[in-house]
């Protein structure tokens, strides 16, 4: 099966056209896993968090057994912490069914569980199985945030985040590491349950080492992706230019790229007249994007309707012409880096790509022509400023006067 470009799921490379990231990864195991460190992957939507951790677990299955979970349509474990506890039990069951473990291990952590069975019991299982097995286990889940505001969650990381330091005192036994993957970072997980209050930093997860890492594409790794392309389809494309005009459009957000060069993929017949692998294609590309509805941008627009803050301070990068030093302490800062509508350039905040910098723009422009009073009136009368079939200049200015005076009457700032 030929090779294609993916944006949705995870990108596998056998079967997808991606950016090789195995440095990122082979970092990751060595500086994190293999210290023993508790971490959290926290980057925005579509970011490619999913296909690290797969390729992570390949890479650590090579020395670790590796219990790969994820949160996803997860909700019928927190109806108690009984079936919270059960059923964790039963999906990790299956994954070390799925490796090379002991008879006797497996049988006795899929051993019929009490109806009293309860997150202290799940506790002892753990100590039983990490005692068992030669090799240390990691624990991996996706899509932690989904159920973050769940209390019996935030009991399940306090029990991790104690056993944890019983074993730095060497009177545990529990995982080697712990991976968990979202938008938020789980340290600041009341920051999503209770905004604006004082408790809200008060997370159990506080023994979670920082996660600096860069998951976005580099021009390196964009440019060996369009390189294994061109081998395969000979465009004759110039890889180099390519490259640049991409990673100029989406700063290696990895979804963006991905979509980019899928649809000048799909789109570049004779019948269509697209641009093809050349900057018209991207452009078209680029415009093809910001047309269409996807769950990014859906993402996006809702964020901005949850957190008014945040939409407030893109608008005065966007239209007041503020700057911001780059520090993410205070909460919409914070929310806009985790999110990814913000990075960090010569240490101010700069919106994170040429791509969202538009559709910011589009969102903001279409939301003032709709609250325009004097929009409605043009569309009341649309040939209002043509007489005779010339343009009548001075109305054009005494409306566009009255258009500015409506929007920015109230702002000290000159024109």
């Amino acid at each position: 099966m030929a090779k294609q470009f993916n944006v949705t799921g995870i990108c596998i490379p056998e079967k997808h056209y991606m950016a090789d990231i195995s440095a990122t990864v082979r970092e990751i195991t060595e500086t994190l896993v293999d210290q023993g460190a508790y971490f959290c992957i926290n980057r925005a939507r579509q970011y490619g968090k999913t296909t690290t951790l797969y390729l992570l677990e390949k890479k650590l299955l090579e020395r670790y057994i590796v219990l790969s979970l994820s949160f996803e349509a997860a909700d019928d474990l927190f109806t108690s912490a009984y079936t919270f506890a059960a059923g964790l039990v039963r999906r990790i069951g299956k994954k070390l069914s799925m490796q090379k473990i002991p008879a006797g291990v497996l049988n006795a952590w899929n051993a019929p569980l009490s109806r009293e069975f309860a997150l202290e019991d799940f506790s002892d299982k753990i100590t039983d199985l990490c005692k068992s097995c030669e090799k240390g286990i990691v624990l991996m889940i996706d899509e932690v945030d989904k159920s973050s505001d769940n209390q019996i969650f935030l009991s399940f990381l306090g029990l991790l985040r104690a056993k944890y330091l019983e074993q730095q005192k060497g009177q545990d036994h529990t995982f080697q590491s712990v991976i968990l993957a979202g938008v938020y970072d789980i340290k600041n997980l009341k920051l999503k349950i209770h905004p604006g209050q004082e408790t809200k930093y008060n997370s159990p997860w506080n023994i979670a080492a920082d996660f600096n890492m860069d998951l976005s594409l580099s021009v390196s790794g964009i440019e060996g992706m369009l390189a294994e392309y061109e081998h395969d389809h000979h465009t004759g494309m110039d890889i180099p230019q390519m490259t640049r005009t991409i990673y100029d459009y989406t700063s290696g957000y990895p979804y963006l790229v991905s979509r980019i060069c899928k649809l000048i993929d799909e789109y570049d017949t004779p019948k269509t007249g697209f641009g093809g692998w050349c900057q018209a294609g991207v452009t078209e590309a680029v415009r093809m994007i910001l047309k269409s509805s996807n769950t990014l941008f859906d993402d996006m627009q809702k964020k901005f309707m949850d957190d008014p803050e945040l939409k407030r301070m893109i608008y005065s990068i966007l239209f007041g012409g503020k700057s911001f030093p780059y520090y993410p302490v205070s909460q919409p800062m914070k929310i806009g880096v985790l999110f990814g509508f913000i990075k960090e350039e010569n240490e101010q905040a700069v919106i994170a790509n040429r791509i969202f910098e538009t559709f910011f723009y589009d969102l903001f422009l279409a939301e003032d022509i709709l609250e325009s009073k004097t929009y409605d009136a043009a569309l009341l009368s649309r040939n209002q400023f043509v007489k005779n079939g010339i343009l009548d200049m001075e109305l054009i200015l005494t409306k566009f006067l009255e258009h500015y005076h409506e929007i920015y009457s109230n702002s000290s700032e000159k024109l």
